[in-house]
């Protein structure tokens, strides 16, 4: 047992423990175990960053056991610069989930917080899995927790939104079954991902492979047209089920691209290369002027991670380090901006009761500490130069006009529309004249909040300001997928 899997194992036996207490016990006692729980599964995945080497795009801290001998199956664990940022971020995200549901929840606390950390331990395992049908499990396994995080703890239209957003990604997923049986026969009976890489596939079957992968992962991010689900899911869902979705769940999907689509089926992505970027733009663009016309605040900011994501796939297939590492970049930063986001709006509706953009005006009177760490995100959304939501975007954005300059053209128009559904949220939230008695009463920050804000807006500033830590770490990682991809897997004549 490695690093790995204690920060898998941890948060879940942790969670189970949760459960397992009942209902029953003081909420306050709960609490606390579950922050002491996602604290230690968080420092478990700092020796990762420290220990790992920058130089080399072999996989690191690798574990590997028989899992089910007779098909060959292993538990098999290991990280490289395409996947280590996202295991910390998971478990960080989850010490800010646990802090922010601290008075929230007051009902079936236990059982609340155990879901998360289940969910927590789920979603590293995704980013660690090297198994085939490990991945599977796990990736599969994190729509049981989110599903009733959102069905049981949702708003009034819960049970329609968790059923939604299960069927979706379930269905997506299936497909990608059948592609990890067939690959585990074409290699001989092994569910090995870095074997995989190395079959030589026809481009009928690198086709068919590509699309299967497609519909399970552009599901998962979610790429439009397959996105009406997500807006549904974050209305719906307590503020903690959005900020997990929206920082960690989504990433699921992209992460999925970079570990399957590109590397197993390299000339089937190039082949459709035209259509993801088609796909991504439509997202980046049109996606933008839908966040435009939303009343309500999670609706815009659920539109508005869609419109980020679609940055992610336009990144991964313009075939250039600059544009991939980009997209990386973008997925880590949107873990950060827009957690921060939908907690913002959740400590206005703990007060107010209310996510309509119309109820609010005037909010930086009653709240200035507040309203300072919610125009800082909201900054970063629209991807100002100094925060992490810049960093991202604008690698893309070079390594699109690199590629092409019209791609990059027409990407970098989406900072405009980012620019105004975000700054007219702003400008009609929170500032103006206080517009009602309700504005009127409230009340600031708490120790509690401002630390959770605060440490959000540490890693904002932070990544924007110095993004050399993160980018060092994927450097080798993305130019070895690039030769890789660039080299054609067909079988010889």
């Amino acid at each position: 047992m490695g690093l790995l899997s204690f920060a898998i194992w941890l948060p879940i036996l942790s969670g189970i423990a949760l459960l397992a207490l009942g209902r029953e016990r003081s909420a306050g006692l709960v609490r606390w175990l579950a922050l002491v729980a996602s604290i230690a599964s968080f420092v478990v995945t700092l020796p990762l960053i420290s220990g790992f080497d920058t130089g080399t795009a072999a996989m690191q801290f690798q574990e590997k056991f028989n899992w089910i001998e007779r098909f060959n199956v292993h538990y098999h664990l290991g990280v490289d610069g395409l996947s280590l940022w996202f295991v910390p971020l998971t478990a960080f995200i989850t010490v800010i989930v646990v802090i922010s549901a601290w008075e929230v929840i007051t009902e079936r606390v236990n059982q609340y917080m155990g879901a998360f950390l289940i969910l927590s331990g789920l979603m590293v395992g995704v980013f660690a899995a090297l198994d085939g049908l490990l991945f599977y499990v796990f990736f599969e396994a994190t729509l049981i927790p989110m599903y009733l995080i959102i069905g049981v703890w949702g708003g009034p239209r819960r049970v329609y939104a968790a059923f939604k957003f299960f069927l979706y990604t379930l269905a997506g997923s299936l497909l990608m079954l059948v592609a990890l049986i067939y690959l585990y026969y074409k290699s001989g009976g092994s569910f090995d991902i870095l074997a995989w890489q190395a079959l030589p596939l026809g481009m009928t079957a690198q086709t068919l492979l590509f699309f299967a992968f497609f519909l399970a992962f552009a599901v998962k991010v979610p790429m439009w047209p397959v996105h009406t689900w997500l807006p549904d899911a974050h209305v719906e869902a307590p503020t903690g089920g959005s900020v997990v979705l929206a920082a960690i769940m989504l990433k699921l999907g992209a992460y999925g691209f970079l570990r399957f689509s590109l590397p197993i089926t390299p000339d089937a992505s190039h082949r459709w290369a035209g259509f993801m970027i088609a796909l991504s733009l439509i997202a980046v663009v049109y996606i933008g002027f839908v966040a435009l016309v939303q009343k309500d605040m999670k609706k815009l900011v659920a539109y508005s991670s869609i419109a980020h994501m679609g940055f992610v796939t336009f990144g991964f297939f313009i075939f250039n380090e600059l544009g991939m590492s980009g997209g990386i970049v973008q997925m880590v930063s949107h873990g950060f901006v827009s957690g921060a986001m939908f907690l913002c709006i959740g400590v206005l509706y703990d007060r107010v009761h209310s996510r309509e953009i119309s109820a609010y005006g005037g909010v930086a009177n009653t709240m200035p500490r507040f309203a300072s760490f919610a125009v800082l995100f909201a900054m970063a959304n629209c991807g100002l130069p100094g925060t992490a939501g810049f960093v991202g975007e604008w690698m893309v954005i070079l390594g699109a006009v690199r590629a092409n300059f019209w791609l990059g053209f027409v990407a970098a128009t989406a900072l405009i529309s980012g620019a105004a559904y975000t700054l007219w949220m702003v400008k009609r939230v929170y500032f103006g004249p206080v517009a009602n008695t309700h504005v009127g009463a409230l009340k600031d920050l708490d120790a509690r909040e401002f630390g959770m804000l605060g440490l959000l807006a540490v890693a904002v500033l932070a990544m924007g300001v110095y993004p050399k830590p993160f980018t060092d770490v994927m450097n080798v990682s993305v130019a070895e997928l690039l030769k890789h991809v660039a080299v054609s897997k067909l079988p010889p004549l």
